[in-house]
């Protein structure tokens, strides 16, 4: 055989091995090129995330015996310490999986059904969703007059309607009507990088009626949020689960949103529905392969 003939026959059998791999691994049986194959990729967040904390305990991950508490999150898990880096994590990893807050969903990747119920505001509200949590502040003792004024148009109706308007569910159905306080200084607000964007938002608007007030807004984790309230070091903390017990021991907290935790996979992932029971054993690292889950 000659040598044109050998190279000939090497790039066509290298095409048709492509075209196997690329149709194989996808969790309804192939969809004509793309989907995951193979190895799951788990991304997770950190220790201390508010988001990580819900998601392990909603799911079960976080195994309970007694006082004692085990999260059983895989070892081989990724950890990324923001919900940017999960949204980029997994929308650039056709294998990759992760968790962020509903709030945070965009485009970049795919939101899977849990049980058959897709996570929307509405399915939050109604509790058919049942991977949601509440958006908590914190504050210890009596605020002072100005942060408790922020606090006072965080609950108001304007300040609901800001978290629905970006993807949340109200916390608050009866919310008043807030006027401008015409107060100055400062508010300090630290906590969950999940609740950071929406307090922005907030933040934003309550500077349009009080121009002459700056709220100070650091992103650094739920965990960090309700110890720097307790230090006295932040006038409100922010975290994205329930508060431990001995935070609610030391703190005032109040819930300012309701938010789904949304499951997502790449973009050109095939998968569209899991059970709970599935994402749980997924993040433990049980199950480790996309075809595991068609079956």
């Amino acid at each position: 055989m000659s040598i044109n003939k050998i190279a000939k026959w090497s790039i066509l059998l290298g095409t048709t091995v492509v075209l196997a791999a690329c149709g194989n691994g996808n969790s309804d049986g192939g969809d004509g090129g793309n989907g995951a194959s193979g190895t799951i990729n788990v991304i997770s967040r950190e220790d201390g995330s508010g988001t990580r904390g819900a998601f392990t305990e909603i799911t079960g991950i976080l195994e309970k015996d007694g006082d004692n508490e085990t999260d059983t999150t895989s070892p081989d898990a990724v950890i990324q310490n923001s919900t940017e880096g999960v949204l980029s994590s997994v929308a650039g990893d056709v294998n990759s999986i992760g968790y962020i807050s509903l709030g945070s969903l965009n485009d970049t990747v795919k939101a899977v059904k849990i049980d058959g119920v897709e996570p929307t505001s509405e399915t939050v509200l109604s509790g058919d969703y049942k991977v949601s949590r509440p958006f908590n502040i914190a504050w210890k003792g009596d605020l002072a007059a100005l942060p408790a004024d922020f606090v006072q148009f965080i609950h108001s109706k304007q300040g609901q309607e800001i978290a629905v308007d970006n993807g949340y569910v109200e916390a608050k159905l009866d919310g008043a009507d807030y006027s401008a306080s015409n107060q100055s200084g400062s508010i300090s607000v630290v906590g969950s990088t999940s609740i950071s964007p929406l307090m922005e938002k907030l933040a934003e608007a309550y500077k349009e009626l009080n121009p002459d007030v700056q709220v100070d807004i650091t992103a650094n984790g739920s965990s960090a949020g309700m110890t720097a309230a307790i230090e006295g070091t932040a006038d409100i903390g922010m975290a994205s689960r329930e508060l431990k017990d001995e935070e609610k021991a030391e703190l005032n907290s109040d819930a300012i949103a309701l938010d789904g935790i949304a499951v997502v996979v790449n973009k050109d992932n095939s998968v569209e529905d899991l059970t709970l029971d599935q994402v749980k054993e997924v993040f433990q690292g049980k199950t480790t392969d996309w075809e595991d889950l068609a079956k």
